[in-house]
């Protein structure tokens, strides 16, 4: 009975960041409701038999998704449901990858191809990745090496450059936000010629 009064002043400011957040979209607000679901989105999934290094990208996906749909939610009292039917979904889609063999790139599979990219053509996915680095600051370039090249897991990542975990978790997300759009269309490409790409 003493965590009833704690548990209700988490749900009300759950609520006041969410509908901070609805009522005024912008990077601020975004970063509240990013630092406040987040650790509940990656317990939810390693309470699903998810790995770390899985439930921190299937969360950023989650809050990915918040992020560019915030605009469909028609009952803010009902936004944390919201978000959690769409924590269900990736999980969902994510087996459901792993259950059918189609081959897709990865992010972290270019790995193997960047040491031949310097006599690789155009269009492959070592050049991608690097063409699509240019959209990124020098931060988010290096953590983004670092996480799905060099398959570093974030806490190490925090180690090495000395920043805080929820840090590098915000900027492997804002760098995976500004390659959305590029990744979206390359997609679509692909798609046409018989291909796919997964950069999630």
């Amino acid at each position: 009975m003493d965590n009833e009064p704690i548990a209700n002043e988490r749900l009300l400011r759950e609520g006041e960041v969410a509908e901070t957040f609805l009522g005024a979209p912008n990077e601020k607000s975004f970063t509240a409701l990013f630092k406040t679901f987040t650790p509940q989105l990656v317990a939810f999934f390693r309470a699903r038999g998810c790995e770390l290094a899985l439930a921190e990208d299937l969360a950023q996906e989650v809050m990915l998704a918040v992020y560019c749909k915030a605009a469909q939610v028609r009952d803010r009292a009902l936004f944390r449901a919201w978000l959690f039917k769409i924590a269900r979904n990736a999980l969902c889609r994510h087996y459901g990858k792993k259950t059918r063999e189609v081959e897709t790139v990865d992010l972290a599979d270019v790995a193997d191809r960047l040491g031949t990219a310097g006599h690789t053509p155009a269009a492959t996915p070592a050049f991608e990745f690097l063409h699509w680095m240019a959209f990124l600051d020098s931060r988010e370039r290096e953590v983004m090496t670092l996480r799905f090249i060099e398959q570093w897991e974030y806490h190490e990542i925090a180690a090495a450059q000395a920043t805080p975990i929820g840090t590098v978790q915000w900027r492997v997300f804002n760098a995976k936000r500004k390659l959305a759009p590029y990744l979206t269309i390359n997609s679509s490409a692909r798609q046409e010629t018989g291909g796919s790409l997964n950069a999630a």
